[in-house]
């Protein structure tokens, strides 16, 4: 093999495979990316087993072949060189890999091409597309509240599924849940509830950070794939049951609190600021117009604080995880949030003045 590429090319290709490649592996070929150049094109691909992404670039293919070379090791040598450099990837004599750039040189090991694990694709019967933004929309709104507790592993992803004319993304950690929906797109009517695992939504966020086109979606009951320009990624799902979240979002709480969502944010901030470490527990205190945020401490200190709200049922005090607050917060389009609340240990609904299609259900903590 024998191409030549430009470095800002190589680069953004580079960046969107390698970042799947995991730092440590028991699996020497897992540590690289595999390159094939032909018909003058680079095609890059780099899996964990999990998931793979794949990414095409133009290149002058001199020699067409494949190899694959260490991925971060490539990706740091490409990185630190100049913009506009040429490059040039060379398999030598020696069957090791050169990489030139003007006066820079580097020779990596490479590990044979055959032996790079490729994932199959098998049943992805249901396809759709969406555009690029709406997909953004149902990430960002929902992952935030994905579980990291490992031994209830159906709840380490979002569910994406379609429901009532909708395509709804759901997350939960058993203390707080996101959803959001979205009309669904066409195609999509038939597609099975599928869990996309916490990692693949990272590394598929960033590949579509800055696009504004379409994303291509196909779908199995095992696997899904994205696609978006020349970028592929393709995941295996969680293999579960996520649970009947209809059940925990309440839809009769009758006391209604509405409150500048900005305004909130920084007050939980603020007094949070001497909370517990492991509890960031924050009791809000409402009566007639009127919410006092505060935090007791033994070892820290209080904190209070007040702002005006539209508030005008029953006094009560509740209390909340200071961070899950902030997060619930920062997925606020509007101007206002409205908490729909019951009692001081029921869980509290909390949805957007500026966005029908998401809501937020936070657990109560005891203050």
């Amino acid at each position: 093999m024998k191409l030549t590429l430009e470095r800002s090319a190589l680069l953004k290709g580079l960046s969107h495979v390698q970042s799947v490649v995991e730092r440590r592996n028991t699996i020497p070929i897992l540590s690289n990316v595999l390159m094939g150049g032909d018909g003058g094109q680079l095609t890059l691909v780099a899996t964990d087993l999990d998931i793979e992404v794949s990414e095409t670039v133009e290149a002058g293919v001199d020699a067409p072949g494949q190899v694959t070379a260490p991925a971060h090791t490539l990706y740091d040598i490409v990185r630190k060189l100049p913009d506009g450099a040429q490059v040039q990837l060379t398999i030598n004599n020696d069957d090791r890999l050169d990489v030139d750039a003007g006066p820079a040189h580097f020779t990596l090991p490479l590990l044979p091409s055959g032996d790079f694990p490729k994932m199959t694709a098998d049943g992805l019967d249901t396809a759709f597309s969406l555009p690029a933004s709406d997909l953004k929309r149902l990430i960002d709104k929902t992952r935030f509240a994905i579980s990291t507790e490992e031994t209830r592993y159906y709840l380490n992803g979002i569910y994406l599924h379609a429901r009532d004319g909708l395509l709804r993304a759901v997350a939960t950690d058993g203390h707080r849940l996101a959803l959001a929906e979205q009309p669904l797109p066409d195609g999509a009517d038939s597609m099975p509830g599928v869990i996309i695992p916490r990692k693949t939504i990272a590394e598929l966020r960033k590949l579509i950070d800055g696009t504004d086109g379409d994303v291509q979606v196909t779908v199995s009951e095992s696997k899904i794939r994205f696609r978006t320009g020349t970028v592929v990624l393709t995941s295996k799902l969680i293999d579960g049951t996520f649970p009947d979240y209809e059940r925990v979002i309440p839809r009769n709480n009758a006391k209604e609190l509405v409150l500048d969502n900005k305004v909130f944010s920084s007050a939980v901030d603020r007094v949070a600021t001497i909370s517990a470490e492991k509890s960031r527990s924050v009791k809000l205190s409402l009566s007639d117009s009127n919410l006092s945020l505060t935090v007791n401490n033994p070892e820290s200190g209080q904190a209070r604080e007040d702002m005006p709200v539209n508030y005008d049922a029953d006094a009560m005090e509740i209390g909340f995880n200071a961070k899950y607050l902030m997060d619930v917060a920062g997925q606020i389009e509007g101007q206002d949030a409205t908490f729909k609340l019951d009692s001081a240990s029921a869980p509290a609904l909390v949805t957007d003045s500026e966005d029908d299609h998401a809501l937020f259900v936070l657990m109560p903590l005891r203050v």
